[in-house]
């Protein structure tokens, strides 16, 4: 068996001291690691407009992490029905994508979560008026990503709200789609990440109205090879060195995620 090494690589203890990070040998070989992504997720990871580069709260915290490790971070962009095979084969050493915690997932990778999320239904803001409290959902058709956890959720909420008036769930390719086909009117709501709403609505003024909280408390995380024990610790130090040191907050509040932050990393939270 190869000899596991210490990186140089350093954290800054909430004292100020220095502690070394011991990463794979590989990875510290190399001094970098290679992480997939899919940008059509704002704040989170998207491309900037004007300048077509990566960016969002996922990629500075990304970056915020590679210098506490001593590591580039390598973003290979991906579609995300790869990302999981992309993980199980080592194309990738990590996703860190906006992708949600789920147990279903563990088998695959590991997760260090970072963030709470949540689904959250939203409307547009001309038919407010329709729409006084969650209940109103009941019977309406109401789009969702179909490739996420929020069709579930959705139908696990009808069930217990609805009772014979279930809503009508329509797959949705992403939430882009579903906010598109809200537009047009063929949807009566939509449901997305509660953590994603502040941005959208400020780049699409005066069109969407949030209705109720979050219905279902989730964890976003930065996945894993399972068997990489030795780079999920590393991770873990690095993300509860950005907590202790305020960099993990500065970065919350640039990207209005303030209530949607952890007070510590997490390994497999999700449900």
């Amino acid at each position: 068996m190869i000899k596991r090494i210490l990186a140089a690589a350093f954290l800054c203890a909430a004292d100020g001291s220095a502690m070394a990070v011991e990463l794979p040998p590989e990875i510290a070989k190399q001094g970098s690691i290679k992480v997939a992504i899919v940008p059509n997720y704002p704040p989170l990871e998207f491309k900037d407009p004007a300048t077509n580069t990566l960016a969002g709260f996922d990629v500075e915290l990304g970056e915020a992490l590679g210098r506490k490790l001593g590591l580039k971070i390598v973003w290979q962009e991906t579609s995300f029905d790869q990302m999981m095979p992309a993980i199980a084969t080592g194309r990738v050493d990590a996703i860190l994508s906006g992708m949600t915690d789920m147990a279903s997932r563990q088998d695959t990778a590991t997760f260090v979560d970072y963030l709470r999320n949540g689904p959250r239904f939203f409307v547009q803001q001309s038919r407010a008026a329709e729409f006084k409290d969650t209940k109103a959902f009941c019977g309406k058709k109401v789009g969702a990503s179909r490739r996420t956890s929020f069709p579930k959720l959705i139908a696990a909420w009808s069930d217990a709200n609805c009772g014979g008036n279930p809503i009508v769930y329509v797959g949705t390719e992403g939430s882009a789609d579903a906010r598109t086909q809200l537009r047009q009117g063929r949807l009566d709501a939509a449901v997305q990440g509660g953590e994603t709403l502040p941005y959208i609505m400020d780049l699409e003024p005066g069109t969407y109205v949030p209705v109720g909280e979050v219905f279902a408390v989730q964890f976003t995380g930065l996945a894993l090879g399972v068997k990489e024990t030795v780079l999920q610790k590393a991770f873990v130090e690095a993300l509860d060195g950005l907590i202790a040191d305020g960099s993990y907050r500065a970065l919350l509040a640039k990207w209005k995620l303030t209530d949607y932050g952890v007070e510590k990393a997490m390994i497999n939270a999700g449900q």
